[in-house]
């Protein structure tokens, strides 16, 4: 018998390479080539096809641009973070840790949809009784919702076919196997091939598909990197085992806004939407304590109120950075413009930088919060009750201006907030009820501000 040609695959891309290479030729990493077993030119020949119908080339003036109808998946955090709900023939990658909630929610979704249209769930990891089981604890009774226990491409297809749903569940890609591929469940190539053939699937259907993936250990979605191109949404499952609480963030859509986040609660009935998110990542003081200083954030279109923590304390031959949910290569700048535009000597001191309830930060319009938390601890003066700022930080001291600034000053004063302290371009040209800003230019002059409070 003739022995099997191999070939060396890279998980991050895709490319394939003859022999093993400690580096990637087609994308330049590391170690990420992974032995495969070569296909047959002749089997792979006819399996490659467009996922959209071949059309000749036409003005794009001239193409009729419909917009795409949405279907609520009866979850509003979640029809938040895919645009308004499901689309029609749109295909969907959900990411995230072990035992996060993926399949909860998408159990539950699945439920509430079937009493709407025809859905399928598909499992590949527990059998149906299992599926039955998770059900019956969540509360769901499951009249309508169909379930099927498979993990072959093809009988999958076949079961699509002969169910028709308008929406599907796959849980997970990483287990489903071709029958026209010789490699395991999970490597490169089956990821990739029956990723491409589900959505070739949908599109040619019109039905919605959510595919459930694993992630590695760092976070990242498992597989091959062209697994996140071929989908039209990809969302990331977020958030500490040990709480209660869940992160859904969308890192592509085509269907709706990007870094859009829906917050979730984990209970005994399953996981429920949080209306106020704010509540979550506020801590709750008897009285204003100092080192404290709420900032508002953006997360895709809604603003968030977080509180930044910041402790200084003596430091000792080599003082220490930390920072938790937000850069620490930006709290070492941050640190230097306060020494040298606000006179704030910290360079013996160590600092130590929190944001509350596990959120990661990634804007610039946080430097200012930052700052006003760093320089309270330091003095160990409380800001006033009710006080909350945000604002980017240059290296020449300027503060610069955070965008959708009146959405943020409206959102802090719904929730009660009174004092604001802001950059000078994000100043409301109408006085908004209930609230005092500060505008400032310079870092001096908010810290000037904030000493006179």
């Amino acid at each position: 018998m003739a022995k099997d040609k191999t070939q060396y695959s890279c998980h991050d891309c895709g490319a394939s390479s003859a022999k093993w290479l400690g580096k990637c030729p087609g994308c330049g990493a590391w170690n990420t080539l992974e032995e495969t077993i070569a296909e047959a030119s002749g089997a792979a020949r006819h399996r490659y096809q467009s996922l959209a119908r071949t059309q000749a080339v036409t003005t794009l003036s001239e193409i009729e641009a419909a917009d795409v109808e949405r279907t609520p998946t009866g979850q509003p955090e979640l029809d938040r973070v895919l645009g308004g709900g499901i689309v029609e023939g749109g295909v969907v990658l959900i990411g995230g840790d072990p035992g996060i909630g993926k399949s909860t929610l998408l159990l539950q979704a699945a439920e509430t949809l079937s009493s709407q249209v025809k859905v399928l769930y598909v499992t590949g990891e527990e059998s149906g009784a299992q599926v039955a089981l998770r059900a019956r604890r969540l509360g769901l009774a499951g009249t309508q919702l169909r379930v099927l226990a498979e993990i072959q491409l093809e009988k999958i297809q076949a079961a699509l076919a002969a169910e028709a749903p308008a929406f599907c569940v796959i849980d997970s890609i990483q287990t489903v196997y071709s029958d026209q591929l010789t490699s395991a469940p999970g490597s490169v190539a089956q990821v990739r091939e029956c990723a491409a053939q589900l959505t070739r699937t949908a599109k040619a259907s019109g039905c919605a598909i959510v595919l459930v993936g694993h992630v590695t250990k760092e976070g990242a979605l498992a597989g091959p990197r062209v697994l996140e191109h071929i989908v039209d949404t990809v969302l990331y499952f977020e958030g500490d085992t040990h709480s209660s609480y869940r992160l859904v963030r969308a890192i592509k859509n085509r269907f709706g806004a990007v870094n859009e986040i829906g917050v979730f609660a984990m209970t005994e009935r399953g996981l429920k939407g949080v209306s106020n998110p704010s509540a979550i990542f506020l801590s709750t003081h008897g009285a204003p304590v100092p080192g404290s200083c709420v900032l508002v954030t953006l997360e895709g279109t809604r603003p968030l109120l977080v509180e930044i923590q910041a402790l200084v304390d003596s430091g000792g031959p080599s003082p220490r950075r930390l920072s938790v949910g937000l850069e620490r290569d930006r709290l070492a700048m941050l640190l230097a413009v306060l020494h040298r535009h606000a006179g704030v000597q910290c360079g013996d001191q160590d600092v130590f930088v929190n944001a509350v309830g596990g959120v990661r930060i990634s804007e610039p319009a946080a430097d200012l919060a930052v700052l006003l938390a760093i320089q309270g601890s330091l003095r160990g003066k409380a800001l006033p009750s009710g006080f909350f700022a945000f604002g980017e930080v240059g290296l020449a001291g300027e503060v610069r201006p955070a965008p959708r600034g009146q959405e943020r000053l409206k959102e802090a004063a719904k929730l009660g907030f009174s004092i604001a302290l802001v950059p000078r371009a994000n100043a409301p040209k109408k006085p908004i009820e209930g609230l005092t800003v500060h505008a400032v230019e310079r870092i001096e002059e908010a810290i000037e501000v904030v000493r006179g409070l």
